[in-house]
């Protein structure tokens, strides 16, 4: 046999020896080195605890080697829905040739599962259980319809207590800085030392999450809010201030179908019952309403309105005084 083709032999062999090994099935203990950094990224952003964004993963992707993970990158086997405007594959689940999204990278799925629990109502309930509580989020899924497996909860119990999983939960509102430095993957996101996410870029995704940080509060009538910005949605002030959809609303005095571009700021606290001690009165001006003024001043909708012997949606008219305190 002559030299070049023994040579050949060999490189094929190497070649052949490092596509086998690249693709080989990642373990749990795999898959948890791979993407923990990106979970912990996300439960700061938004309070679901790491380890159960990991069980998740881990129980829905089949440690990142199923065929959704493998073709669309789709690691929680989040179906299209109506709302869904990105790519899709058809995959046999409950049914044949269902509609799930895909994705360009893992990434882009851990912050679409963010954003799908966060902007689901059915979820809401959960944002108001601790981040290291990885049993009653693991509970609260199962009971708000994540999966029709009647072991799902415990399940994703099982894979955090098997693998220590809990150990990257703690609680977002006095965060501990992140001690790991287990080598960094192509999909992972590395909490920065002030605890504050950097969010790999992607402009063709249309739900990224902006990272802490993004607004400064300030407070008016004792009541904390923040100035509004272009592209600002209830959903993402929710998650950069840990807070409820459904609370920002109510703070707020709205039903949830208005638009925030016509408005300067938001409050992320309830607001008071009657205005400063400075401000015991209001001239109405052209074009203000009482929402507006409630606002202004940072009191309750309806409490402004039972003071003055008006309706909520009436529409007081210009040079009216009202009592604010």
């Amino acid at each position: 046999m002559n030299l070049k083709r023994v040579y050949t032999i060999i490189l094929s062999c190497i070649i052949t020896s490092t596509l086998s090994f690249s693709q080989g099935r990642l373990s749990r203990q795999d898959y948890v080195n791979k993407y923990k950094n990106l979970a912990i990224a996300e439960m700061q952003t938004s309070g679901i605890p790491a380890s159960i964004t990991l069980a998740q993963g881990i129980l829905e992707s089949d440690c990142g080697n199923g065929e959704l993970a493998v073709n669309a990158k789709n690691h929680f086997g989040i179906k299209c829905h109506s709302d869904w405007t990105g790519e899709k594959i058809y995959h046999d689940d409950d049914q044949e040739q269902e509609c799930f999204r895909s994705y360009n990278e893992v990434a882009e799925s851990y912050r679409d599962h963010t954003y799908f629990l966060v902007t689901k109502s059915r979820y809401q309930s959960l944002f108001t259980l601790k981040s290291t509580d990885y049993k009653g989020w693991a509970t609260g899924l199962k009971s708000a319809g994540y999966a029709t497996d009647p072991s799902y909860a415990q399940k994703l119990i099982d894979i955090i207590e098997d693998l220590d999983l809990h150990q990257y939960d703690y609680d977002i509102k006095n965060p501990k800085p992140n001690t790991d430095t287990a080598s960094k993957e192509t999909d992972t996101v590395t909490p920065t030392k002030n605890t504050t996410p950097t969010v790999k870029s992607d402009a063709s995704f249309k739900f990224e999450i902006d990272p802490l940080g993004k607004h400064e509060t300030a407070y008016n009538n004792g009541v904390r809010y923040i100035r509004l910005k272009d592209g600002d949605t209830v959903e993402r002030i929710a998650i950069e201030f840990h807070l409820l959809v459904s609370d920002i609303w109510k703070y707020n005095d709205l039903t949830g179908n208005e638009d925030l571009s016509s408005m300067k700021y938001i409050y992320l606290g309830t607001k008071r019952n009657r205005a400063h001690k400075d401000c015991p009165s209001h001239i109405v001006k052209d074009g203000e309403t009482l929402w507006s003024i409630s606002q202004k001043y940072g009191i309750k909708l309806n409490r402004l309105a039972k003071r003055n012997n008006l309706a909520p949606d009436d529409k007081p008219s210009k040079g009216t005084t009202l009592i604010l305190r």
